[in-house]
Parts: C-alpha cells; structure tokens; sequence
C-alpha cells in the first residue's frame, strides 16, 4: 500500500483510476479537433441537401470557439465532456431531425459525420499528454500502485490513444462506455475497472477533470475524487463540486510507498 498526498492531507491507497481526456491527455488537441470536423462535416451534408447549416455551433456539444469553427475551449460538464460517442450521435442526428429529415436519415447523417471525424482524428494521431503526468505515472510505477483508465470514450480508441501518447504500459485496465450497463456517472466503470485490477473500489482513488468523474467515485465507494482543472482553486470548486481535493497539476500530488 501507498500514501497519497495531496494539499497537506494523505490517503492510503493500492490504485488510481484516471479519466482520460482532459486527465491524462489535452481535451481540446484530441476532442476539439474531432468536434470541428464532426459538426462541419454534419453541417456540410445539411447544405448539400439544401437545407441550413448548423446553427450555434458552439451550444451543441457545450464548446466554445470563433467564428471560423475553431474550437478553443469546453464546458467540463457539457455532453462533449462527459457524453458518450452515442449521445454525440443523437445530438447531431436530433439537428437533422430538426431541420426536416426523417430520423432515420438524420442518424445516417450523424453516424457518416462522426466516422469522417474519426478517420481525420486517426491520421492526424491528434493527441498531448498533459504537462507533469508522465513523472506522476513513473511515481505510481515505482511505489507499486495499480493503475486503470475509466473513460467514456469507447474502450478500442481509447487504447490507441494512450498507445499515441507513448503510456499505455503504465495501466493494467482501459475500461470504456461500451463494456459497462451505465457510464459515468454511475458505478459501473469504477466497479468494472477495479475488479480487473483485483482491488476493492475503496483501495483506490479517481482522477477526473469533470463532476461526472466525481460522482462515479462517490458512487463506487472509492477512497477519494480529485478533479484536475487548469484554473485556480475557487473556479474547480465550482466545477467540481463533488471533488474531496482539486488539483491544477500533478506536481501537485505525491506518492510514498512503504519502504521509504
């Protein structure tokens, strides 16, 4: 077992779950650039039916961005945030519905725009390991912490994209949305997660950057939930409510095994 610490209070702890995007890898460099092409390509198949482009771009997956579509920033608990890829679908497929086709359509629509944004997101291998993460994760290595991935991302990708980042060895589990009855932020993945790892959900802390994450941990019985949000304390807090501690940076925890 190890000691966790964090902001001058310590936990003891065999294992962490970490969220993956936006707690280990930049949201906005993976999800901000599929988000654009998936909203463009979905906007570009309306015109081409003769019908109007997307309205209010930004509003649809909670994004936020100029006048050319670029996206820039996210809502921690907007649906592109914490939704899974089959609400993405639904969402765009409802503006289809919206502007007039059937729904089955609407969903074809939908599911060729996301696949569009997935092919671009593959070839680019559009993915940046947040600042400090990688001397946390040799921390947790050395002191003998077991570490899993608990995203709502679907369990295949999310491989790859810590294969792209170069740390998938670090984690014994990658537990997606697609292998739980319920995603975040039930249970269901932490439940999932640490039973692969052969731990009790209360030997182990989550790591996530929205309340979704939270939530999960509380409702899982895990030991603590830690949010990670690139502002100062008091805007996290209200990001995070359900948070026990918030951190802007990894150095912000430590790790300290046993046999120190």
């Amino acid at each position: 077992m190890a000691e966790l610490t964090i902001a001058g209070a310590s936990c003891r702890i065999e294992g962490i779950l970490f969220d993956k995007d936006g707690t280990l890898m930049d949201f906005i460099h993976t999800w901000g650039y599929w988000g654009e092409r998936l909203l463009a390509r979905f906007s570009s198949l309306l015109e081409e039916k003769g019908l109007s482009p997307l309205p209010a771009k930004d509003s649809l997956l909670g994004t936020f961005g100029g006048e050319t579509g670029t996206i820039t920033d996210y809502d921690r608990n907007g649906p592109l945030a914490m939704g899974t890829i089959e609400e993405q679908i639904a969402i765009m497929a409802w503006q289809g519905y919206q502007a007039g086709l059937s729904w089955a359509e609407s969903k074809e629509m939908a599911y060729a725009s996301k696949s569009f944004a997935d092919r671009a997101l593959d070839e680019a291998r559009q993915a940046r390991m947040l600042p400090d993460l990688l001397p946390f994760l040799e921390q947790c290595r050395d002191n003998g912490l077991k570490l899993a991935v608990v995203t709502a991302d679907d369990t295949e990708p999310a491989i790859r994209h810590l294969e792209w980042l170069g740390i998938r060895e670090y984690f014994t589990a990658c537990v997606g949305n697609d292998v739980v009855g319920r995603g975040k932020p039930f249970p269901d993945m932490a439940e999932l997660a640490c039973r692969e790892l052969g731990l009790s959900c209360s030997q182990v802390v989550v790591i996530g950057d929205t309340n979704g994450d939270m939530r999960m941990a509380k409702a899982a019985g895990a030991a603590a939930a830690i949010g990670i949000a690139a502002s100062d304390a008091a805007s996290a807090l209200d990001l995070l409510p359900d948070a026990d501690w918030t951190i802007t940076s990894y150095r912000e925890l430590a790790i300290r095994g046993d046999r120190e």
